[in-house]
């Protein structure tokens, strides 16, 4: 009966971590440049000689899904949309490494440095967050060269104190981790760095939207709310079963 109720027990304990994920794709249906994340379950048999009667269930987040979002056009000099499957390189919260995302609605932060609208400070070609002189005005090229402006100059040409460090991710791995973003896992268990590519090109004025399709995804959350229940009943079950045959046991 234990086997019975660990085996339920794990797959329940996986029935919540995947409606986690799910209302996580719901909370950020309309997070620019959000990638959907994907869940996956997978057996895992405990094989000790005997009878393999019991497979607990392993759930976790399997990697995101890259397929691209709608694009808006915003006005905003300093919103970019990423084309085909490129990335843009942040300094991770932590500051100890690189996370990518494709979220490119961007501002200047209270310390001058170029960030995006979750605070993740834009990394140049040099691997160092871009500055942004105090009082310039910003434009964001194809290529990711920012130019800046300073309006006290008239009518000089803006000049590049930077170029965005674009990426792109075709034939690297890509992992998504329980902080929701993308990272290049290595063998040592850290995280690696992309190399900048030259060719990826994003498009000014405007976003990208969150690839997550709310139809979908409450139709995911409501069957991942089924299945803690059914496996809730199993519970029920195995403790009805057990009282019954202790009660046999006691008629003997």
């Amino acid at each position: 009966m234990d086997r019975l109720i660990y085996t339920a027990m794990t797959a329940m304990n996986a029935a919540m971590d995947r409606q986690r994920v799910t209302a996580n794709n719901l909370a950020n249906a309309s997070t620019p440049g959000f990638r959907q994340e994907i869940f996956a379950v997978t057996p895992a048999t405990l094989r000790d000689g005997s009878l393999e009667a019991r497979a607990p269930a392993r759930g976790n987040v399997r990697g995101a899904a890259m397929r691209a979002g709608r694009v808006v056009p915003t006005g905003n000099a300093l919103d970019v949309a990423l084309e085909g499957s490129a990335l843009i390189a942040f300094q991770s919260p932590d500051r100890q490494g690189v996370v990518y995302s494709r979220r490119g609605d961007l501002r200047v932060g209270a310390t001058g440095v170029l960030e995006n609208g979750e605070g993740l400070a834009v990394l140049g070609e040099t691997g160092t967050p871009i500055t942004v002189p105090p009082g310039f005005i910003l434009n964001i090229a194809a290529d990711g060269t920012v130019l800046a402006s300073d309006p006290a100059a008239g009518n000089a040409p803006p000049e590049p104190i930077g170029r965005i460090r674009l990426v792109n991710p075709e034939g690297s791995p890509l992992a998504k981790g329980i902080d929701g973003f993308l990272k290049v896992p290595t063998n040592a268990g850290g995280t690696g760095v992309l190399p900048p590519d030259l060719t990826a090109r994003l498009t000014p004025g405007a976003l990208e939207m969150s690839n997550v399709e709310t139809a979908d995804t409450l139709v995911q959350m409501i069957e991942a709310q089924r299945a803690f229940e059914q496996r809730a009943r199993i519970i029920a079950t195995a403790g009805e079963l057990d009282e019954s045959g202790s009660t046999l046991m006691a008629l003997r």
